[in-house]
């Protein structure tokens, strides 16, 4: 498909710098596959749900992965900055560098006093592999004291990182490190909120997708076809696959909270429906046309136009439905992207 048809437009000021606080009272567009659209509170997420869904949520944890380096190049050093997005093994990291043109492969790189890298590998689009000096724990915490929180470009060029971030760009469940960008559609739920989902009682369950920077890569195609997608580790226990089977066995829907859950979600799932345990690298994009086996709907904030999660989501309810639900947002002051509102898709 033509990537100019996810195409609209976004006036600045839609854009969320900060989240609401409190999380759960943002807005929650309610988009059904059919009727009109309703304009909810995140609070009153359970009121759409039945006792026995499952909510489906990623518990990655952010680390600090944005990396400011000096090149050492015989006497010669330069500023680089690098934007880390998967681990490859203990001791080293595949990462975007900027400019990319400062680095050639061997090059070392050093971070503060603590922490130094060779240039092991150089691909496309900025693309390298950084091979610590250290590694394990020991690299974790390097890269703790010396990194940032990555915030998202489109807030990044509008303000600095500061001590807020640490805490925001977390979900209060946040408990497996490795990813480079939050889960957003989490950032919304509160103790108070899955009290009300208890009380309910609605299904929690937590897999794992350690997000990668290659979230926020721009499509540069202009044919779907021709876009790739980068690779991000993803692991579903065989105790949750089975007891998810049985949540659709006896009826009842499994709601995936954020893409990232879902897009891991159906990796795992054979075209009967059966989800799988899971452990390893998908690169899945899901555009119109493609047959869900897993979900029954999605929670999730309003994406990028031309985005890869706005054809995400026009896959699930349809590009004039999703067309004409961002534009309902716009004009009733909804709020974009990471620290924005919400929408919850439900199909029929």
């Amino acid at each position: 498909m033509l990537v100019n048809l996810f195409d609209f437009n976004l006036p600045p000021e839609c854009i969320a710098l900060r989240p609401h606080n409190p999380r759960d009272e943002a807005k929650l567009l309610f988009v059904p596959e059919n009727g009109p659209f309703e304009d909810h509170r995140v609070l009153e997420l359970p009121d759409f749900l039945n006792p026995g869904d499952a909510l489906i949520f990623n518990d990655t944890k952010v680390i600090p992965a944005e990396l400011e380096g000096t090149r050492v190049r015989d006497d010669i050093r330069a500023g680089v900055h690098f934007n880390l997005h998967k681990r490859e093994d203990l001791s080293s990291w595949r990462a975007f560098a900027r400019p990319a043109k400062k680095v050639l492969l061997g090059d070392r790189i050093e971070f503060g006093d603590r922490l130094s890298a060779i240039i092991s590998e150089k691909g496309d689009a900025g693309e390298v592999v950084l091979r610590f000096d250290c590694e394990g724990q020991a690299l974790d915490a390097a890269i703790a004291e010396v990194g940032h929180v990555p915030l998202p470009p489109y807030i990044a060029s509008k303000r600095a990182e500061d001590d807020r971030d640490k805490t925001d760009y977390q979900t209060i469940y946040a408990r497996e490190k490795g990813a480079v960008a939050a889960p957003t559609a989490g950032l919304h739920f509160t103790d108070r909120l899955f009290e009300k989902l208890d009380t309910k009682g609605i299904e929690r369950h937590f897999v794992t997708l350690h997000v990668g920077a290659g979230t926020f890569l721009p499509v540069k195609a202009d044919d779907t076809e021709d876009h790739k997608m980068h690779a991000e580790w993803g692991v579903i226990t065989p105790e949750l696959a089975e007891h998810l089977n049985a949540v659709h066995a006896r009826g009842n829907r499994i709601i995936a909270v954020g893409t990232t859950s879902l897009r891991l979600l159906e990796s795992a799932t054979d075209p009967d429906g059966t989800i799988r345990p899971f452990s390893g690298d998908t690169d899945i994009f899901i555009t119109p046309g493609y047959r869900f086996r897993a979900i029954d709907g999605l929670m999730t904030n309003f994406h990028l136009p031309k985005s890869t999660l706005f054809m995400l989501v026009s896959a699930i309810m349809g590009q004039e439905r999703m067309q004409a639900a961002y534009a309902h947002a716009i004009d009733n002051g909804y709020r974009f992207y990471s620290y924005g509102d919400s929408s919850l898709l439900l199909r029929a």
